[in-house]
């Protein structure tokens, strides 16, 4: 049975609904969206006993304050957004108990930029093509599609288990500068060699137009070869776009399906979270890395995730 978990007293930035993504619905223009950072969704389920890919809260830059309804544990984990109980200051990547009656809010930015928010026993909304995650292009999934309003009510089934923390070696930093690995291609051909060494040996900045669909860069120009414009091709998550302003955009978690502009490259999977918890003004840089190499880090990831999630189960 549903219960009454959160009431939102204020709604913070952008705070939404995600879980790991909505795949098998790009050929009907259908973004995967999920959580930017689905590292510290999954550690963040885990801390408080779910499913690892349960939905949580995702939390930019401005957290929400929510009325705790109900006993209840949670874990905040990702970008350090000064959280705290009745305004005492609370540790992230640890799970706690906020009792009923209580209030969670949040400060400043210490680190990061999203932080995520993880109830024990869930967040109950209906599931839309396969996914609980927030679209917010398409105006479906989550709460109505929406990110969190006042007076939203969540539901979930509320359950309040012992302490959890993760070690220390297993908790990310996120530094205003930045090294990104990609593999290059598919479009190098729509490249001059100077814009390759361009994008591969000079520093961009992360640009406050950024979001949920795209992160921008400002900074060099990479040079074209013969325009920037191509027949229009399926987009992967972490797809380099340069337009003809010759100036990178990282597509991101509701990026949309096709576009049509060249791509020089695209970052891999395990630094998507990193970059997700990059602030506007990070300093980044592009480095190669062969499409082997990727794979190996994708699978020593899920390896990893996969073992703490079967020694939190046996505990």
């Amino acid at each position: 049975m549903n219960m009454p978990i959160f009431k939102v007293v204020k709604p913070g930035l952008q705070t939404t609904v995600q879980d790991l993504g909505r795949y098998g619905y790009r050929k009907y223009g259908v973004s995967p969206s999920g959580a930017m950072d689905t590292y510290s969704l999954q550690m963040g389920n885990l801390l408080v006993g779910n499913k690892l890919g349960e939905p949580v809260l995702e939390v930019p830059f401005i957290g929400p304050v929510l009325w705790a309804l109900h006993d209840v544990s949670i874990a905040i984990c990702g970008g350090n957004l000064s959280p705290k109980i009745n305004e005492q200051a609370i540790p992230l990547w640890k799970s706690l108990v906020i009792k009923k009656g209580q209030y969670l809010s949040f400060g400043k930015i210490i680190q990061g930029a999203r932080a995520y928010i993880s109830i024990a026993g869930g967040i109950q909304v209906p599931q839309v093509l396969a996914s609980k995650s927030t679209y917010l292009t398409g105006k479906f999934g989550g709460l109505d599609g929406r990110a969190l309003e006042k007076g939203d009510i969540l539901y979930g089934h509320p359950l309040a288990r012992r302490n959890r923390f993760l070690h220390e070696s297993l908790i990310p930093n996120y530094p205003n500068e930045l090294t990104v690995s990609v593999i290059m291609g598919p479009h190098i051909e729509k490249f001059t060699s100077f814009g390759v060494q361009t994008f591969l040996n000079d520093e961009y900045i992360l640009s406050p137009q950024s979001n949920r669909m795209a992160f921008q860069l400002n900074g060099p120009i990479i040079e074209h070869s013969s325009g920037a414009d191509i027949i229009s091709d399926t987009i992967p998550l972490g797809g380099i776009q340069v337009p003809a302003s010759g100036r990178p955009i990282i597509l991101m978690a509701e990026h949309q399906t096709t576009g049509g502009y060249s791509r020089i490259g695209t970052v891999i999977s395990t630094d998507i979270t990193r970059l997700a918890q990059a602030l506007p003004g990070t300093k980044i840089r592009f480095k190669e890395i062969s499409i082997q190499s990727a794979q190996n880090l994708l699978i020593d990831s899920r390896k990893k995730i996969k073992c703490l999630y079967s020694l939190s189960r046996s505990l």
